[in-house]
């Protein structure tokens, strides 16, 4: 869910009917064990930590820091800001200008 695998729009993607039907679950048994595994390890839909590397560049959250208390897209920001996020581990790389 966190990275919208049910999303027939996204890349890779799998309905969520073959996922409990290859383990031989009800649905509401693979939701509810599914809702306890997001819980557990505290993730939800554009957790940054969860995120696959092909959706890096669709996860607005990855991108958003605070700057002078105004949250702000990175991208937008100029290079040295972007290469300073960059060098401390904020965003996974310096975006293309």
């Amino acid at each position: 869910m966190v990275n919208f695998l049910f999303d027939a729009s996204q890349t890779p993607h799998i309905p969520a009917s073959q996922i409990w039907d290859h383990f031989g679950l009800s649905a509401s048994t693979m939701q509810a064990k599914s809702k306890q595994i997001r819980d557990l390890l505290g993730m939800s839909p554009f957790a940054p930590e969860w995120t696959i590397p092909s959706m890096v560049d669709k996860n607005p959250l990855i991108w958003m820091l605070e700057i002078n208390g105004l949250i702000v897209d990175v991208r937008a920001a100029p290079r040295a800001i972007q290469e300073e996020a960059f060098r401390r581990g904020w965003i996974p790389y310096v975006p293309d200008t």
